[in-house]
């Protein structure tokens, strides 16, 4: 089973650096000005702040690989320099895994709170970047809700797997034609649906380059692609011009699984999994219980 969320201060420490001395507000006691500098952080501002608390979010707000409410596209643009952020007035500014960078002393220097999630790419790490971005925005309760209804939704697709009866093999290829190993956010949710990484299976470890043998080395019962549809845009289409890729694509069952929700280590990763359990309990074919 899942395990329960870990106290939320701790989880903060663990998870962040958090250059906050008190509770999320503003001066004099006004509601706190929240900003976020990228795509990472947007995730969470949007799923755990108060959006009248909202200034502005990320310059990545409008691309594809985001799932923000419209609300949240009408905000301001913020992005990790320090005179744009101060010129904003906020008062917390939530930043990805990169951190502030060279934004953070000037930043400091004015007075202005900064929160960097951690990297990683699991449960666990949702967990606790939940957790530290509900600290900084005085959103405790919200966030342990959160990480509540993560838990009962992870227990739901274990149950789902165990009534499965049976473990099928998942491809995963995104439009670039690479796929994602043991270690990666799409091993985790493959995992939390109850399917089997064929990459991981075949020596994968991380994200790995195009390479079009991959049609060749697996025999999947579902493919999952990313990054085909909505209004994604690259130089390297591989996994969808190529052949071989296009073959794997149409002789298996297969979903195409919204970038947006796993492009981070952010609250739509659950979603991804669920995703992926749908097609999973609608697979007719041997070895299904």
């Amino acid at each position: 089973m899942w395990s329960a969320m870990p106290p939320l201060a701790a989880a903060c420490i663990s998870a962040c650096v958090w250059t906050a001395s008190a509770a999320a507000q503003g001066e004099g006691g006004a509601p706190m000005r929240v900003a976020s500098a990228d795509l990472c952080a947007d995730a969470w501002v949007i799923e755990l702040a108060e959006p009248e608390t909202v200034i502005a979010l990320s310059w990545q707000v409008d691309a594809p690989m985001s799932a923000a409410p419209d609300w949240a596209r009408e905000r301001l643009r913020a992005w990790p320099d320090a005179e744009r952020l101060i010129a904003l007035d906020a008062d917390l500014v939530v930043f990805g895994p990169g951190g502030p960078g060279r934004a953070r002393p000037v930043l400091d220097t004015a007075g202005i709170e900064t929160l960097t999630l951690q990297w990683g790419e699991d449960f666990g790490t949702i967990r606790a970047n939940a957790a530290a971005t509900g600290l900084a925005l005085d959103q405790v309760r919200q966030a342990d809700n959160w990480s509540r209804q993560l838990d009962a939704r992870l227990a739901a697709l274990e149950a789902r797997a165990a009534l499965r009866g049976w473990s099928p093999s998942v491809f995963y290829l995104s439009v670039t034609g690479g796929t994602a190993g043991a270690g990666t956010l799409i091993d985790a949710a493959i995992e939390a649906a109850g399917g089997r990484n064929a990459a991981s299976e075949a020596g994968a470890v991380g994200w790995t380059q195009s390479d079009a043998e991959w049609a060749l080395r697996v025999e999947p019962d579902l493919v999952v692609t990313s990054y085909f549809t909505a209004g994604y845009r690259t130089a390297n289409n591989t996994g969808q011009r190529h052949s071989a890729f296009r073959r794997l694509v149409d002789t298996h069952a297969s979903i195409e699984v919204p970038g947006a929700l796993w492009s981070c280590a952010g609250p739509g990763l659950i979603e991804a999994a669920e995703q992926i359990a749908d097609a999973l309990d609608a697979l007719v074919g041997e070895g299904e219980g």
